[in-house]
């Protein structure tokens, strides 16, 4: 694997590290209820939003794979769904981690599915503040974030204000 190949699945890891801290952070210890909870006629509910989030991983994971491969999936139970969420994250992880080949570049990868679910996670985050259960704010450059940490136990904030 060339060098150049590397630290692109390298940084493929690290952001899936990342994402799985935040998005840990976002989707533990919600009240009772939000998943349901909506802003708008239109707009999607929390359970919605991490269902979303677990396609987008399985997506990527097919695209690391070499196929262009989308199946939607309705949202089960919170708890469910994050077990999920952490789930893809470990299948993408340890595929990133393997010597098998990626079926598409990893820019690609991290600007179709990846970003998208870290944007999502800001939402979810968003929707925490607006329903009245904010979640803390943290300095994240200082955060243990490590490669292949991709679980639900994720190390405590070094800075939360």
């Amino acid at each position: 694997m060339s060098p150049e190949r590397s630290a692109g699945r390298e940084f493929l890891r690290h952001t899936l590290a990342t994402l799985a801290y935040r998005g840990g952070k976002a989707v533990r210890k919600v009240p009772a209820g939000f998943g349901d909870f909506r802003i708008g006629p239109k707009s999607r509910t929390p359970a919605e939003i991490l269902a979303h989030i677990g396609d987008l991983l399985d997506w990527a994971l097919w695209l690391a794979k070499g196929e262009h491969i989308w199946k939607p999936t309705p949202p089960k139970t919170w708890a469910a769904d994050v077990k999920r969420f952490h789930a893809a994250l470990t299948k993408l992880d340890r595929y990133l981690a393997s010597s098998k080949p990626l079926g598409f570049p990893p820019g690609q990868i991290f600007q179709g599915a990846i970003a998208d679910a870290l944007t999502h996670v800001g939402q979810i985050a968003m929707l925490r503040r607006l329903a009245g259960s904010p979640v803390k704010g943290e300095n994240y450059f200082r955060a243990t974030i490590e490669i292949g940490r991709v679980g639900a136990d994720q190390p405590s904030p070094v800075r939360e204000f």
